[in-house]
């Protein structure tokens, strides 16, 4: 039986949206052929194996998996070939995994940093590679690799720490010149919307920047526009498939952290998107070119906005990690398409281990 080890918590501000998304992974893992370890990343990066896993009731985000931070619990690659060993040098306890099912989001877990550590053990794991994390979480990386591969993206200007901390005055008087108003002001490299405001006037545009570089020493400000919100889930490795279109519609100003996950009422899901056949076609076409062109692999949600006036479409985002909750958007719109949630997992993991084995056939040697 397979041994998979479901990661989550995390060092990151999507710590508590992951150990949502963790729970609903765990629940519909086949016992039958899977053995489910659950591995819990506290908020300073420990790694803790549980007992067992344990789903609990929590106020904002309804079942969680619970993270017990007991022993202390070293991770090894080198007792056998291709699985991760956890070793409690307390108890001298040893666990080994297959593969590991990443259930986490935001910084140190979706963006390379955890998929690199895992490339060195040669293990395999869940959703995109080293380079593909890394690229999807980088919204001014990603943005330069969609423009040059001719998919449309809406303006934006990109802005660093020391620059904003030695000349603030001169790039935002930039900014007013180069982009129109309203601005979203982005952190460069989370999820979830941590971070991310939206600017009215250009009054309000330096507040918004401060808080944005508590997050990240990197920050994206783009044009806002009238637009409707239409996500798309891709899947695959070299020949990756897109589902149906849904559209997100936001009670709240925007599609913001407090609509995705903590205000029940934030936001409706409508699956599919009530788009004319033609545009929901190219805005498939258009997710799987943005996959392949930012070298995703396993998995990604595509988020793309439909201007309500021109029609035309922008790719707005990518994420290699999407929320994975029996609510959230990447699997319901795979369950529209044909494949519940429980098969999805199934998919998914053996997207993992076809591309570990295609890794393994590559030579290191000369």
């Amino acid at each position: 039986m397979l041994r998979v080890g479901v990661l989550f918590g995390g060092r990151s501000g999507e710590h508590d949206v992951s150990l949502c998304s963790a729970a609903s992974v765990v629940s519909a893992l086949d016992p039958a052929k899977y053995e489910v370890i659950a591995i819990g990343i506290d908020r300073e990066g420990k790694w803790y194996v549980q007992d067992r896993p344990v789903i609990v009731d929590d106020k904002d985000f309804g079942r969680v998996l619970k993270m017990e931070t007991k022993g202390a619990w070293r991770v090894n690659h080198f007792e056998a070939g291709n699985i991760l060993e956890l070793h409690d040098i307390d108890s001298g306890r040893k666990v080994r995994v297959d593969l590991i099912f990443p259930s986490v989001h935001g910084t140190y877990c979706e963006d390379g940093t955890l998929q690199g550590l895992l490339d060195l053990a040669m293990v395999p794991y869940v959703g995109a590679d080293t380079i593909g994390s890394s690229i999807g979480i980088d919204k001014d990386v990603a943005k330069r690799l969609l423009r040059d591969g001719g998919i449309p993206v809406v303006p934006w200007e990109t802005v660093v720490i020391d620059d904003w901390e030695r000349d603030r005055v001169a790039i935002l008087e930039a900014i007013r010149q180069r982009l129109a108003l309203p601005l979203f002001v982005k952190p460069a490299r989370t999820g979830s919307s941590v971070g991310v405001k939206k600017v009215g006037d250009h009054g309000g545009l330096a507040a918004a920047m401060d808080y944005a570089f508590q997050f990240d020493g990197k920050v994206l400000v783009e044009t806002g526009i009238d637009a409707r919100e239409i996500e798309c889930s891709v899947l695959g490795n070299n020949d990756p498939k897109a589902s149906v279109p849904g559209e997100v519609i936001p009670s709240h100003e925007f599609y913001s952290y407090e609509s995705k996950y903590i205000d029940p009422e934030g936001a409706r899901l409508v699956i599919p998107a009530p788009l004319e056949a033609g545009v929901a076609d190219a805005i498939r076409e258009t997710a799987v070119r943005g996959y392949r062109c930012l070298c995703c692999s396993g998995m990604a949600r595509v988020d793309f906005l439909l201007d309500r006036s021109s029609g035309n479409f922008y790719l707005n985002e990518i994420n290699t990690l999407p929320g994975f909750t029996s609510i959230s958007m990447y699997p319901k719109l795979w369950a529209h398409s044909g494949i519940e949630y429980s098969e999805l997992l199934d998919i998914l993991i053996g997207l993992a281990l076809e591309r570990h084995r295609a890794r393994m056939k590559i030579r290191t040697d000369r």
